[in-house]
């Protein structure tokens, strides 16, 4: 008799029977997304950022580790601030690298209305930053918000498909806000071969839910 637990996947845990179903969605996926990338001038004598590993230049060998996060993800998640309050948001997300040993990062986040039309009541939400990852496949992931705060997060892989990590240093501005505590976040593939994240924070000397999103790749 067979434990049906065998054939159970987790976001991010390799697949077992949906394996080849997952592989042909993401070659029908790569259909559209294969050929596109983010803009670049071409100016310097620098390689130009690539969110596409078919196009520019080569990934470096320390990031393979993290080659999967590298496109343009685009999606819908759920926020519980005690900033903003609970609201839905569109984001689009971007991991790029230049063939240097680190990526480069960048959200940008907007409030959606009932309709899940773009909702201007609320400013949009934006980070930047960069993930590096060691030889021992520690990631470091430094990352600047617009509401006013500086992170540092320290975490490893959790597996092929998923990546967690843990604030270790948390800094605000003097306008920035009040009630950011430190948190965990974990991104991870999906199934679907979207890409999802979720955001735990400390409120009130617990972990609770901070934000979420489930992300479909357009470029890469």
């Amino acid at each position: 008799m067979t434990d049906s637990s065998e054939n159970a996947t987790t976001p991010g845990s390799p697949l077992s029977g949906a394996a080849n179903a997952a592989i042909d969605l993401a070659a029908e996926i790569a259909k559209e997304t294969a050929g596109r990338n983010i803009p670049g001038l071409g100016e310097l004598p620098v390689p130009d950022d690539t969110a596409n590993l078919r196009l520019g230049p080569n990934l470096h060998d320390g990031l393979l580790a993290l080659l999967p996060l590298v496109g343009v993800w685009r999606g819908e998640g759920q926020a519980d601030s005690p900033i903003h309050g609970a609201f839905n948001f569109g984001q689009e997300l971007i991991f790029a690298h230049n063939g240097h040993n680190y990526l480069s990062y960048e959200s940008r986040q907007w409030k959606l209305d009932e309709e899940g039309n773009y909702d201007p009541s609320m400013e949009e939400i934006r980070e930047k930053g960069f993930w590096r990852i060691s030889e021992k496949d520690e990631i470091e992931f430094t990352c600047v918000n617009s509401l006013g705060a500086v992170e540092i997060f320290y975490g490893e892989p959790f597996n092929e498909r998923a990546w967690q990590l843990e604030s270790s240093s948390t800094m605000v501005t003097a306008t920035g806000p009040e009630k950011l505590g430190p948190g965990k976040r974990l991104y991870g593939l999906m199934p679907t071969a979207d890409l999802g994240w979720v955001d735990e924070r400390l409120i009130d000397g617990e972990m609770k839910p901070y934000m979420s999103a489930e992300l479909r790749r357009v470029i890469g």
